[in-house]
């Protein structure tokens, strides 16, 4: 017989047995397995419930805390208290009412009045966030955000315009990358939209020592400027109209909102526009800052468009006079730039040739009111000091003005009809240079003069016509004293050798550090830089101090830079905190 006979008949043995005796079988089956544990759930006690609750959780909480998770993602944390809610679309619906629907059947907020929330970008977006539609977002509940307003009373927008409102506000605020300006370049002007900053490469990687480098730098153009959105919309706002005189010994005198917020260093140059309400300001930063002189609310004084130069501290920044269509900046380098507002071209001027050992650095100059000539106070000191003068066109050197003083110049001043200079030196001796004739025409030794720090002029028009008709001269020294004389009598070979003061201002104890006058010829003023609000206001022709201001709670810190607006009826003063005070001068 064969094994698989054997194993059948085995098989229908067993099975015929387990029909006749079944409980028999089955309790020899139970008998062979007692010593194996059952499979039945063991009853648990509470101990041990808890801490399987603790590590594995249960269904209860599991889906409660799913729920709340889910309620956090769906919310917008707010900034005003600091705390999530949930987001809600235009019409009151929460997002618990719409997580069923599918994102292409959700409903898109209903866009307030106006323009605010029509404008998309060139670009379309790869990818968004559906959720960014349907979230809201008040522009008024937190003081931060009200920035980001389009017109004073709006107040809501979607998550989509909160996010191109935050990324334009963060490209206003910090400078463009340069391999950013370049690879919009290279793509052409349809991929190259304006940009209210600019960033110059660093000026000491330029190759070369030509006369004039840099063509590809621009910026853009004081027209495009004046046209974007919340820039100048006129070509002048005054803020008080007419012409009026001051009074002697009392002034009327407001202060007003300051010019931009603190800047990150100290402001050395401060300059208004000859025709347009624009101010701009530089400094140890390497910007210069253009803002719109409009002290009104809601967004007093914005910022227009700033400058960057790599690597260069600027010491002096001024508008092309007369016309303003350049700014011409310079610091402690062989080289400084002239930007073109017109066309928004920005050139770098590099050295004078044959005067490279006279002049090392053009940190200081002084365009001429006639707007013809440039004064570049020269760096070589022996045999008293030196002044360049530049055709302010071309750039090209045209006369130099010496003048035998010890310790060098101290400072120089253009006349008010801009063909000569008065240039004086530390020692206190001072010339006067005509340019019409190319040489020196007067010369006269300031009384006591004790470390000649400035000189100013002012009063055009009612002096004496061969020295450029201003009438007042003043000059400043390390001690405080501030010498005002009087020029109706002087002129071409009538300059008195020493001459007597009209009146000598002693209010101030440290060195002078700045002056100005007024372009009517009415006000003066005087700062010093080494001591905190030290800066006074002198009446003209009286040659009176303002008693009434500065005050003690008068907050000007110490200053590093002033200017007096060409209708002359703003005064700004900058200090080494970065900021820019204003005050109106009413009467």
């Amino acid at each position: 017989m064969s094994r698989v006979t054997k194993d059948t008949e085995w098989s229908e043995a067993a099975t015929s047995t387990h029909q006749e005796h079944p409980d028999v079988m089955d309790d020899d089956l139970s008998d062979a397995f007692s010593g194996f544990e059952s499979d039945h759930e063991q009853n648990k006690d509470s101990i041990e419930l808890e801490l399987e609750k603790a590590v594995f959780g249960d269904k209860v909480g599991f889906h409660d805390r799913l729920e709340n998770h889910r309620t956090v993602e769906d919310g917008l944390v707010s900034s005003a208290a600091h705390r999530p809610i949930v987001g809600k679309n235009v019409k009151g619906e929460t997002q618990e009412n719409l997580r069923d629907i599918a994102d292409a059947d959700l409903p898109l907020p209903a866009r307030p009045d106006g323009d605010a929330n029509s404008d998309t970008d060139e670009s379309v977006a790869v990818w968004h966030d559906s959720d960014d539609d349907r979230i809201v977002v008040s522009l008024q509940a937190n003081p931060r955000l009200r920035k980001l307003r389009a017109y004073e009373d709006e107040d809501l927008v979607n998550g989509r315009q909160y996010t191109k409102r935050l990324r334009r506000q963060f490209e206003q605020l910090n400078p463009v990358p340069l391999w950013v300006v370049q690879a919009r370049a290279k793509k052409g002007p349809d991929n190259n939209p304006s940009q209210n900053t600019k960033v110059l490469p660093d000026s000491d990687s330029s190759e070369g020592e030509m006369l004039v480098d840099s063509d590809e730098l621009s910026a853009p153009p004081l027209a495009r400027i004046l046209q974007q959105p919340g820039a100048l919309l006129s070509s002048g706002t005054e803020i008080s109209g007419g012409k009026r005189k001051l009074r002697p010994e009392v002034i009327d005198i407001q202060r007003t909102k300051d010019i931009g917020a603190a800047q990150p260093s100290a402001i050395t140059s401060l300059e208004f526009h000859p025709s347009h309400p624009l101010i701009i300001s530089s400094g140890p930063a390497s910007t210069i800052s253009m803002h719109h002189v409009s002290p009104h609310p809601p967004n007093p004084n914005p910022l227009l468009t700033s400058l960057h130069i790599r690597s260069t501290p600027l010491s002096t920044t001024v508008f092309q006079p007369l016309t303003g269509s350049r700014i011409l900046f310079a610091g402690r380098r062989r080289y400084f730039h002239s930007w073109d507002l017109s066309t928004g071209r920005i050139d770098k001027v590099s050295g004078l040739y044959g005067h490279q050992s006279e002049q090392k650095t053009m940190e200081r100059f002084k365009m001429s009111p006639c707007g013809r000539w440039m004064g570049l106070v020269g760096s070589r000191r022996s045999g008293g000091g030196l002044i360049n003068v530049l055709d302010a066109r071309t750039f090209q050197w045209i006369a130099e003005v010496r003048v035998e003083s010890n310790g060098g110049i101290a400072d120089f001043a253009w006349w008010g009809d801009g063909d000569g200079m008065t240039v004086i030196g530390k020692g206190g001796e001072a010339v006067e240079w005509d340019g019409r004739q190319r040489r020196i025409v007067g010369r006269w030794v300031d009384e006591g003069a004790i470390g000649t720090t400035g000189i100013a002029m002012g009063g055009r028009g009612s002096g004496a016509r061969d020295l450029g008709g201003d009438r007042w001269v003043a000059v400043g020294s390390s001690s405080g004293i501030v010498n005002v004389y009087e020029r109706k009598t002087w002129g071409s070979g009538k300059v008195p050798p020493r001459p007597k003061p009209r009146r000598v201002l002693d209010q101030l104890t440290t060195a002078i550090s700045h002056l100005a006058f007024s372009p009517d010829g009415q006000l003066m003023t005087m700062a010093s830089r080494l001591k905190r609000d030290a800066l006074r206001l002198v009446h003209l022709p009286s040659c009176t101090v303002y008693r009434n201001w500065p005050t003690s709670s008068t907050p000007l810190g110490k200053i590093t830079a002033l200017a007096i607006s060409p209708g002359s009826d703003l005064l700004a003063v900058a200090n080494e905190q970065g900021k820019i005070r204003l005050w109106e001068i009413r009467a």
